[in-house]
């Protein structure tokens, strides 16, 4: 007699559940008395937590991803080579979004739209927040060279405690497991079976961790609604003036996820964009809610490499360092934003001026850290770079939240498409 196997309950759809009821409890939770402190005190908490023990495992993983994989390749030439790959795919698909950026802006216009009147008052109502940001920006502008300088750390403890410097940790990795490429492979056997056994060890972290995903997922929704709503009807309204602003913004990610990214896969690789979207669905909806393409990092690289069969050299490598540089969402934010607020002041860009803007943004994105909020700080340099008014930053702090968990599913799944398209292409040079 045949037994038939039960299915289980999809993964995504769990988190699909959490998120549904996390947007119900936020809807209404306010209505109730001490319903938002509630949610604030007991319910935010369990969200918090959730992403820290994501970001927990996400140094370990990369490490010992990275290390493995760059030394069981054993080869310097083909590590140069995926790398090349790596960053040229980044820097195209950042200046398609850049490009595109400017383009829906300068066709739709949103910033013709917002009134002088409307645009005082929401200069008056986040001109605290904007101080705020150009301090922090201030703060770390320096030479143009100071990322270059910044991927390079003092101190790899320092840098491994904290996933904002995520980019030093990939690397020291790197350079380590180029080091154990050297040296001779009985010595080196030692090390890389460590790691590899840390590393599936991590995997199964990341898989226990997701187990309470839907809880998180809930958490995190529910608290940035309740958050959200204590503006009331006032926020409502400047949601209301910045629509068309929105509307550009998330036309743009559409563009690049639905058409810019099915497009690539088309031409260079074998993998269904369809067949894509279903392995990743979990990590988008995580993206999605939680804003934070560092924290997504764990649940992406279980995902690329278990259900999409990329091989764990490419991941380790790609995922981690398309965390950092690779923003494509970002830089169509930026691009768009720093055309809104020109529109919104009367001023008429040049082409000179617009074109800066597609390098900057692209740059300026790549800059910016896989943490809810950064693009912010990076778009006063944006800004900066055509004399645009940075208080202008003020106006699109409103819906920002909003527009900054759909641009980080974009930048999710910027990585693993190009992980994907990297693994690709290895394939076909070694069949040749």
């Amino acid at each position: 007699m045949e037994v038939r196997k039960k299915k289980s309950f999809p993964l995504y759809l769990q988190i699909l559940l959490g998120m549904i009821a996390g947007i119900l409890w936020g809807i209404y939770a306010p209505k109730f008395p001490d319903g938002t402190k509630f949610t604030i005190d007991y319910i935010k908490p369990f969200g918090t937590i959730f992403l820290r023990l994501l970001q927990m495992v996400a140094i370990p993983l990369i490490l010992t991803s990275l290390i493995s994989g760059i030394a069981n390749l054993k080869d310097f030439a083909k590590v140069g080579r995926i790398g090349g790959k790596t960053i040229l795919l980044f820097f195209c698909t950042a200046i398609c979004a850049t490009f595109l950026g400017v383009t829906l802006a300068g066709f739709i216009k949103p910033g013709k739209v917002i009134s002088e009147e409307t645009r005082n008052q929401m200069i008056a109502k986040y001109q605290d927040a904007t101080a705020k940001s150009i301090s922090a920006y201030a703060q770390v502008e320096e030479s143009p060279l100071t990322p270059l300088v910044e991927m390079v750390p003092s101190n790899f403890f320092g840098a491994a405690s904290d996933n904002a410097r995520m980019l030093q940790v990939v690397f020291f990795g790197l350079l380590f497991g180029i080091a154990l490429t050297r040296i001779s492979s009985e010595k080196s056997a030692t090390v890389v079976g460590f790691l590899e056994a840390v590393n599936e060890a991590l995997l199964k972290m990341v898989m226990m961790i997701m187990a309470v995903a839907p809880l998180g997922v809930f958490a995190l929704m529910a608290s940035v609604l309740v958050e959200l709503a204590k503006n009331g009807s006032q926020m409502v309204q400047l949601l209301y003036s910045l629509l068309w602003y929105a509307i550009s913004v998330l036309l743009g990610l559409a563009v690049i996820l639905f058409i810019l990214y099915p497009a690539i896969f088309t031409f260079f690789s074998r993998v269904k964009y369809g067949q894509f979207f279903k392995g990743m669905r979990p990590a988008f909806l995580l993206a999605f809610t939680s804003s934070s393409s560092n924290a997504t990092l764990p649940v992406t690289m279980e995902r690329v490499e278990h259900h999409l069969k990329v091989p764990a050299e490419i991941t380790g490598f790609v995922l981690p360092f398309g965390t950092t540089v690779n923003m494509d969402g970002t830089a169509l934010y930026q691009s768009i934003a720093a055309v809104f607020i020109a529109q919104a002041f009367g001023l008429d860009l040049t082409f000179f001026q617009q074109i800066t803007i597609v390098f900057t943004a692209t740059l300026a994105a790549v800059g910016a850290a896989g943490i809810p909020g950064a693009g912010m700080i990076t778009l006063i340099a944006v800004l900066k770079s055509t004399d645009i008014p940075v208080e202008g930053i003020a106006l699109i702090l409103a819906p920002d939240r909003i527009l900054d968990m759909c641009r980080t599913v974009v930048n999710v799944a910027g990585d693993a498409m190009a992980a994907v398209v990297v693994a690709g292409s290895e394939k076909s040079e070694g069949n040749s």
